[in-house]
């Protein structure tokens, strides 16, 4: 028996907790008190394994200790076993109400104390063991999940810049991308955990490029008719590839794929949706995707002034912006222009 049990023995009689000291003292650690106050502030104080109540004390009685330690979630589980002289069924059935595990009456016998004690003891010693194997299990999934999570978010921005390098662009895109999101959702009062998925999914938004033939994706002119027929269906290629994953990142990533050039007035493709027909998704990376674009080198055009882009976004706000959305932009200005400096093309 493990010396560091400590059990502290709560009787108004001297002679009482004589009688237990002798029959505990050579296998545990014993405290006593002959108040429920002190007892209460015993236990405040030190480590207790177990505690024999006494019901009948001055002060506060037994019945009202053993609350007030149910009550604190620090003490909440010490077991505690009243010891007293009342045998009546109402008297034992309050004790089991307020929180003992057991109830032995005096005078006390000797096996029985001894018996009890141990075997509450061991309960314990098993429900701490349980607990912390539990709390061990639990953290050692929340460590593989959250290397998953890690796991998918570096394959899907991977999978994003490769289309991105397909198409002659940077992996610097799809970061600025990421963090132009990340703004523009919190902006429009989305949690940030939901912020934080539409910067995560993002990247992937233009990654049906992969599949389009790199005469048409690299193409240093304007497109023929044929030619943006085959480009514009990336998006729902982009979407065919992801839309199968359980997964709430590779979800959220077909629909940014699948919706990212629709337009508010219904003009845009694959589908011709419009205004909250739109995921927010979507009408986010879309806010996120074109100011970017405009303003980045391309093989078919040169950057954007930001002037040029300004009147752009306001002239498009209700069309191929979301009003709300175009409004936020200019609302944070300053932070997207700061993310564009931080992950400037090299």
């Amino acid at each position: 028996m493990s010396q560091e049990e400590t059990i502290l023995i709560v009787d108004d009689t001297e002679l009482n907790i004589e009688t237990l000291m002798e029959l505990l003292d050579d296998k545990y650690d014993l405290l006593a008190s002959t108040d429920g106050e002190d007892a209460l502030e015993i236990v405040s104080d030190e480590h207790i394994d177990l505690i024999l109540l006494d019901i009948m004390m001055p002060g506060i009685d037994g019945y009202e200790v053993c609350q007030r330690l149910k009550r604190d979630p620090k003490t909440e589980d010490i077991p505690i076993i009243f010891i007293t002289a009342k045998t009546d069924e109402d008297s034992i059935k309050k004790a089991y109400d307020v929180g003992a595990v057991d109830y032995i009456t005096k005078p006390f016998r000797a096996k029985e104390v001894l018996s009890r004690v141990a075997n509450h003891l061991a309960l314990s010693r098993q429900q701490h063991y349980l607990e912390a194997m539990v709390a061990q299990k639990t953290q050692e999934l929340q460590d593989i999940n959250s290397e998953l999570e890690d796991t998918q978010r570096e394959i899907v921005f991977t999978m994003g810049a490769i289309g991105e390098q397909r198409s002659k662009e940077t992996g610097n895109h799809v970061r600025r991308v990421a963090h132009y999101s990340e703004v523009l959702a919190l902006g429009y009062g989305l949690d940030k955990r939901t912020a934080k998925l539409i910067k995560e999914a993002s990247p992937m938004h233009d990654i049906g490029k992969v599949a389009i033939p790199d005469e048409i994706l690299n193409k240093p002119a304007r497109f023929t008719d044929d030619e943006f027929e085959i480009m514009k269906k990336h998006a729902a290629l982009g979407y065919e590839m992801l839309k199968y994953s359980h997964r709430e990142l590779l979800k959220a990533s077909a629909i940014v794929a699948y919706e990212h050039h629709e337009k508010w007035d219904g003009t845009g493709y694959p589908r011709g949706i419009s205004g909250d027909e739109i995921h927010i998704y979507g009408r986010i990376t879309a806010v996120a995707d074109v100011f970017d674009a405009l303003g980045s080198e391309r093989v078919y055009k040169h950057a954007w002034r930001d002037e040029e882009i300004f009147t752009l976004f306001k002239e498009e706000r209700g069309k191929h912006f979301e009003p709300k959305l175009v409004d936020i932009f200019f609302e944070n200005i300053d932070k997207i222009l700061a993310i564009r400096d931080q992950f400037k093309d090299e």
